[in-house]
């Protein structure tokens, strides 16, 4: 069974190619994943099956070997350290939500300082 690495893939579109270990591209469209994968990354080795398709080769039946280590994954921040983070914007938010029960919305700055802070959290939780 012939193997490569994924050199390009748009999960919207649903293809991409692989560069086979013998130098040849091969289509690889989104049925040819695994069942309870939607995506893949470039770089990400693959074993695969072939066909003769309309316009070339076409992988067949994808089985995923390895996945290109991920720099995000690397960078993050221990959970024991998320864990703190998460409490102190609960926090924040249980202000924020006290003042509006008041009818006090937080002054422009605020809360764009406060909309920054949730969604560099929630990149970290996502990440």
């Amino acid at each position: 069974m012939p193997s490569g690495k994924v050199r390009f893939y748009d999960e919207e579109k649903g293809f991409g190619f692989i560069a086979s270990d013998d130098g040849q591209d091969v289509f690889l469209h989104a049925t040819a994943l695994p069942a309870d994968t939607t995506s893949v990354k470039s770089g990400t080795r693959v074993e695969f099956g072939v066909a003769d398709g309309k316009r070339g080769l076409q992988a067949l039946s994808v089985r995923l070997l390895d996945a290109p280590p991920s720099l995000v994954k690397a960078k993050r921040k221990p959970a024991d350290d998320m864990a703190i983070i998460v409490e102190d914007l609960v926090k924040l938010l249980d202000g924020v939500g006290s003042d509006l029960r008041r009818g006090q919305y937080p002054k422009p700055a605020q809360g764009r300082t406060i909309a920054a802070v949730m969604r560099k959290v929630a990149d970290d939780l996502d990440a």
